[in-house]
């Protein structure tokens, strides 16, 4: 499989530089879950927003992409990208205007499809404000939006939805080629596993434009990742999708934990935290389901290539943890906290936290 082409993001106005495609690692993203009218310089929303922006980049999040529905949305977004140094994403459907009003503050990419855009002046007003940004321009497909001629052959049965998608995004492609912009990514995404892997493979033997990959409604926490994680490993293994996003009825922590998770397995992200703990059973001893939930988000925002082990009982703890450079497990009214399943340190179970905390600031 020959490699992608890079496409750059970001990179001015103190925003961090992200390359999409080649041998540059594979980026996560998730999307915002509100809407973001009435921010404005000086608000408490503007304040909540960089801080939760924050919080997904210490979780290894890279691109953030936010829904633009409407003109006070454009606006918001414009005062908000100028508050962070993560890339973020317009995300533009029917009006071409709101593409146009992005583009007047640090918005590192615009999302639009040709096909709903308009006529091809529309477009090209579009592209010429990217080209003199240099902002980059992602088209994304989805199986509910195929195109009337293409939809109506896989209704009757001439044409396999996955390379209808496939066919489609090649079609939205050819009017920015005609237009000569070349910083473009694609997306195809169906709620099917099997149709989105492929339409990517579809894809990919067609063009080397970089592919950001993903499950469209993909459901719930389970559900979502178990749909992701099949997806990605089949194409991630042959090198195919440069940026991902786990779409979840959940929150944005956990697609970028989720994605973060599923890049390491794959392969395709290496170091910082990785954390393991028991399931829980009849021993327990440790409260293992609060622990975790309490340091999860701490813990992966470690910049530290360590293993931490949360175990529910001292049976097996230190022996199932030993691997772990830092390791708790709990019995009756006290823990105990191990090294590479050493114990180190015996303590009572109300000064859990306070001696973890010492343990991990001595990593």
């Amino acid at each position: 499989m020959s490699k992608s082409r890079v496409v750059t993001i970001g990179g001015k106005n103190n925003i961090k530089q992200v390359r999409i495609g080649g041998d540059n690692p594979v980026s996560i993203q998730t999307m915002w879950k509100e809407g973001i009218v009435d921010v404005f310089e000086g608000s408490e929303k503007l304040f909540s927003i960089i801080k939760q922006i924050n919080m997904l980049k210490s979780l290894g999040c890279d691109i953030i992409r936010f829904a633009v529905p409407d003109i006070e949305s454009a606006r918001s977004l414009c005062v908000i990208a100028s508050h962070t140094d993560v890339p973020l994403v317009a995300d533009i459907h029917f009006d071409y205007r709101l593409a146009l009003e992005c583009l007047k503050g640090f918005v590192s990419v615009i999302r639009i499809n040709p096909g709903n855009i308009g006529n091809k002046e529309k477009v090209k007003a579009v592209v010429d404000a990217c080209k003199e940004k240099n902002v980059a321009i992602r088209i994304g497909v989805n199986s509910g939006s195929l195109p009337k001629d293409l939809e109506a052959l896989v209704l009757d049965k001439k044409l396999d939805r996955a390379k209808a998608l496939a066919q489609t995004a090649l079609r939205e492609v050819e009017v920015f080629d005609e237009l000569g912009f070349k910083d473009v990514v694609v997306s195809m995404k169906s709620s099917s596993v099997e149709e989105t892997i492929t339409a990517n493979r579809a894809f990919s033997k067609k063009s080397d434009i970089p592919l950001h990959i993903g499950v469209t409604e993909a459901g719930p926490l389970i559900s979502g990742i178990v749909k992701s994680t099949l997806a990605f490993s089949q194409l991630l293994k042959d090198d195919i999708g440069d940026t991902i996003r786990v779409s979840l009825s959940s929150s944005p922590e956990n697609e970028v934990l989720a994605g973060r998770e599923i890049l390491h397995e794959c392969g395709k992200r290496k170091g910082g935290v990785t954390l393991v703990s028991c399931p829980r059973c009849g021993r327990l001893g440790f409260d293992v389901h609060s622990f975790v939930a309490r340091w999860q988000n701490e813990l992966y925002s470690l910049k530290k290539d360590v293993t931490i082990a949360v175990m529910g009982c001292v049976v097996n703890g230190p022996g199932e943890g030993k691997h772990a450079d830092l390791g708790i497990a709990g019995g009756a009214d006290k823990v105990i906290i191990f090294k590479k399943g050493k114990i180190i340190r015996t303590v009572p179970a109300k000064d859990a936290d306070t001696e973890f905390r010492k343990e991990l600031e001595s990593l």
